[in-house]
């Protein structure tokens, strides 16, 4: 049944994207002077989450690699490398700059001279979940680096703006802003079934079928896909012919709580530690929230990050939201973090 397994991997980045021809062009627009040796502004790319705003980043780089022998990039999750070090980290390790690093030694102005000196090609670096990191002012530290272009993703651009100092809001208020919005429907079926000609043999789903894949998924297209790959490999295993709605219904449960697992394991431990108040005293207002954090925890966080963290997790679907601005309340959706 499966012809390309690789097509329906949450990962894949498609030789032709469906629906985001506005947003392609806008962000190749603002890397393309890099193609040609001269700096290029920062871009900020915002969007709910599976709204594509990862693989349209990474889309459109393959396409100036495509044109240009001289340009590298460079993808950083900044929710799994949060810190300053591990940032700056990964993106030497890419470009092959780690050597006598040492993790618990090595100064992070040492990492900042080495990416100062670093002069083989233009880079482009994809800071995705940008808004996750401890230190933004990494973003600024790189903005200022003129053979590297910046690509920043988050879900909210004010949130990415609220932690960051006056430099650097002023530098990222002048970049280039790609706004994504959820798919709807009938872009989430075409997007189905581009996957299901490239990966799937024919007549294995129907086009009904898709459309109530779709219609799951709400906007979110890393879980439509999710349930397609889901659906199909149970099918699969079972050398069945074709997907059945039953094999469609439990893929739908399953691709959701591998999602939320996902983002549960991703979780920094200040995070962790919100979320776990949370699951045992919610439902709280910030305040109260913000009280049990401080008795918990070391060094903990500033208000303004903690309510960060709030928004990101409901974002998530891990905490749930009820109430105004004054009078909110959070509560998580599941308190089991196994």
């Amino acid at each position: 049944m499966i012809r390309d397994a690789r097509v329906l991997r949450a990962g894949f980045v498609p030789r032709e994207v469906e629906h985001r021809d506005a947003e392609v062009n806008h962000l190749s627009s603002v890397l393309e002077p890099i193609t040609n040796g001269e700096p290029a502004d920062t871009a900020v790319v915002t969007g709910p989450s599976g709204a594509g705003k990862t693989c349209i980043a990474k889309f459109v780089i393959e396409r100036l690699r495509e044109e240009a022998l001289d340009v590298e990039a460079t993808y950083v999750n900044c929710w799994r490398n949060y810190t300053r070090f591990r940032t700056l980290y990964q993106i030497l390790d890419d470009l092959g700059r780690t050597i006598d690093i040492h993790r618990q030694s090595t100064p992070h102005d040492e990492l900042v001279d080495r990416l100062q000196r670093f002069d083989d090609s233009r880079t482009v670096v994809i800071l995705d979940e940008a808004d996750q990191l401890e230190d933004p002012g990494l973003i600024y530290d790189l903005h200022s680096l003129p053979q590297f272009a910046v690509v920043c993703i988050a879900n909210e651009e004010a949130e990415l703006f609220s932690r960051v100092d006056d430099r650097l809001v002023s530098r990222l208020r002048a970049s280039e802003r790609v706004r994504m919005d959820n798919y709807h429907d009938e872009q989430l079926f075409d997007i189905l079934k581009a996957r299901v000609r490239w990966g799937l043999e024919p007549d294995v789903i129907t086009d009904d079928q898709l459309f109530r894949i779709a219609d799951a998924a709400a906007g979110d297209a890393r879980l439509a896909i999710g349930i397609l790959r889901t659906a199909a490999s149970h099918a699969d295993r079972e050398n069945r012919d074709q997907i059945t709605d039953e094999m469609l219904f439990d893929a739908a449960e399953d691709s959701r709580a591998r999602i939320r697992q996902k983002s549960l394991e991703s979780l920094t431990p200040h995070q962790r530690a919100v979320y776990e108040i949370l699951g045992e005293h919610g439902p709280l207002a910030p305040t109260e929230i913000y009280d049990r954090y401080v008795d918990v925890v070391e060094d903990p966080r500033t208000k303004r990050t903690v309510r960060t963290y709030l928004s990101k997790m409901e974002q998530y679907n891990l905490l749930e939201a009820e109430g105004t601005s004054r009078d909110r309340e959070y509560a998580a959706v599941d308190g089991d973090l196994d």
